[in-house]
């Protein structure tokens, strides 16, 4: 997934800060500078988010994740939505409380990356335990 960004290294610090995103490299050329991130050390099937901050761009913000289309991050423990809830908070990019929506949906919060778009951190939603159980990847 690529997003533009209006700065990039806000951008990162968002994304290493509050989400389990790594910065696995950074570009740059005459039309700008990118970065990818991904999960620390993941070898097997990455997702990698690219961050693009063109020249022609830079300083405005270019969310195109809002109001409700969002990145979704699953994390291990409730305790890490909460965490991460509250470093939001006191940062002030927070989007939704952390709350317990559905057995579906699990336990979910959101916050606003530097650009305005939604970042969704959730526990229990089972996505990636499912799509292993759905397609024999995992026990």
């Amino acid at each position: 997934m690529a997003l533009p960004v209006g700065d990039l290294d806000k951008s990162i610090e968002f994304y290493t800060s509050l989400t389990p995103l790594v910065v696995v490299d950074r570009f740059e050329d005459a039309d700008g500078e990118s970065a990818w991130l991904s999960n620390d050390k993941q070898v097997e099937t990455p997702f990698v988010l690219v961050l693009v901050g063109f020249n022609k761009d830079k300083g405005g913000q270019h969310g195109v994740l809002k109001p409700f289309a969002h990145i979704g991050v699953e994390v291990p423990n409730r305790s890490d939505v909460d965490e991460l809830a509250a470093k939001a908070r006191e940062l002030g990019v927070l989007h939704w409380e952390p709350q317990y929506v559905n057995e579906q949906v699990g336990y979910v919060c959101a916050l606003r990356d530097p650009d305005g778009n939604v970042i969704e951190i959730s526990h229990d939603q089972k996505v990636f335990e499912t799509v292993r159980k759905l397609w024999g990847s995992g026990s």
